[in-house]
């Protein structure tokens, strides 16, 4: 979830985007079952994600992204929720592999690659999937964006910092991919050291200023967004929008 581009990032994630989408395999739907057991054992309800618990089970974890590495979605064998839920599972156990590669690490920022201001942790390279190498920036914004134009997906894409949506405590399925991604959004939304809502005045994320296009389609804007999920509350349409301060602290567990 890299956030601040530069020029240089910007072309190469444009000139990118369709090569890393369109790889060719024979692969078969893949199951998430160790994954969502991992998340149920070592993620709180807050969202917070017990690193060392996952060390401690990382023989687990290496199962299952040694899983997604033998099996490349495709639009052949694949229902577009199947590879939509993968692309997500995905981005969010290989965030996990790298917090633990370098852990402990105040925040992932902390983690350094390649030349500053130009690349950062969402360009190293090391998800191999099938024939292919990725980084956090491919997935998220050569495929995951471009291809299902789901905003949803900025509430389930975890970036390992106090203010990202939380790592939820289990896995996405396609069966349950809808109804998944509705509740990331409600409970993101929803949550007042996320967002705070009011009639005249909300002050959000900055996650819908970082990606705000992808939140108004059809003419739509940021409180329209908004008030599909907003709980108890009917944002005015003329209200002010302020955004909140980005945490980009580790969402370790307090120990």
């Amino acid at each position: 979830m890299k956030i601040t581009f530069s020029v240089l990032s910007i072309t190469f994630l444009l000139l990118t985007a369709c090569k890393v989408s369109d790889y060719s395999s024979d692969s078969k739907p893949v199951e998430h079952s160790i994954w969502d057991s991992l998340l149920q054992k070592h993620v709180t309800e807050e969202g917070l994600v017990d690193y060392q618990g996952f060390m401690q089970d990382s023989a687990r974890l290496n199962e299952y992204l040694q899983l997604l590495s033998k099996h490349h979605p495709n639009d052949k064998n694949w229902s577009r929720d199947e590879r939509l839920a993968y692309w997500i599972n995905a981005y969010n156990a290989f965030t996990v592999q790298l917090i633990l590669r370098n852990y402990p690490v105040g925040s992932i920022k902390d983690i350094k690659n390649g030349i500053p201001f130009v690349n950062t942790v969402w360009d190293i390279k090391f998800i191999n999937i099938e024939e292919r190498t990725y980084d956090l920036n491919n997935i998220e914004h050569g495929i995951i964006r471009p291809k299902f134009e789901e905003p949803r997906i900025h509430f389930a894409l975890n970036c390992a910092a106090r203010s990202c949506p939380k790592l939820q405590d289990f896995a996405y399925t396609a069966d349950q991919l809808d109804q998944q991604l509705d509740q990331s959004a409600r409970e993101f939304i929803n949550t007042e050291e996320k967002n705070v809502l009011g009639e005249d005045r909300v002050k959000v994320s900055k996650l819908f200023d970082w990606y705000g296009g992808d939140f108004k389609e059809d003419g739509r804007s940021i409180v329209d967004y908004l008030n599909q999920y907003a709980a108890g509350i009917e944002i005015n349409e003329d209200a002010e929008v302020d955004y909140m301060e980005y945490s980009w602290a580790l969402n370790d567990v307090e120990r």
